[in-house]
């Protein structure tokens, strides 16, 4: 065997035993890069989905929001034209007292899966009245505001441990 031919020789076994380790290597992730990736992946969510469910809870408290001070319009308006307030939601044009709304702010009813707060007329009189907006289903777990309240004088107020100005 020449010198050259040993050479070719111990390129070529050099050359398989490089060819035998990259595709060993080539193979896929280790037990520990896919044991990392899922850690981060878990770190992430456990940060991530609180955000998200407040972000929801705080869209939905917008829509209750709204809804009351769309009823307070319609008891104003009462009493304009009749010189007091109305003791029942049903006079305002409401089908049922109490009623409830959806996450988009479309009137469903009050055992409705798909409801996100009761509106309830409370303390009515010919002078004046409260309105709340109950959270019900999945915005129950709302504790930051809770239920949100607004008289005839204007005065808002929740029965969470936010503040007022947080939740109006």
């Amino acid at each position: 065997m020449t010198s050259r031919a040993r050479l070719i020789n111990s390129v070529m076994a050099q050359r398989s035993l490089w060819c035998a380790l990259a595709r060993r290597n080539a193979g896929g992730f280790t037990l520990i890069e896919l044991m990392i990736v899922v850690t981060i992946v878990a770190i992430a969510m456990t940060l991530a989905v609180p955000a998200y469910q407040e972000h929801i809870r705080k869209a939905k408290r917008t829509v209750g929001r709204g809804e009351l001070l769309t009823v307070l319009a319609r008891q104003e308006q009462f009493f304009v034209n009749n010189k007091q307030y109305s003791t029942l939601l049903t006079n305002l044009g409401y089908s049922a007292s109490p009623y409830a709304i959806s996450s988009n702010g479309s009137k469903v009813a009050v055992d409705d899966s798909n409801r996100s707060y009761l509106i309830t007329l409370t303390n009515a009189s010919p002078t004046g009245y409260t309105l709340n907006a109950v959270p019900q289903l999945a915005q129950a777990t709302d504790r930051r505001c809770g239920t949100l309240t607004i008289t005839s004088t204007g005065i808002r107020s929740q029965s969470g441990m936010a503040s007022a100005s947080e939740c109006w």
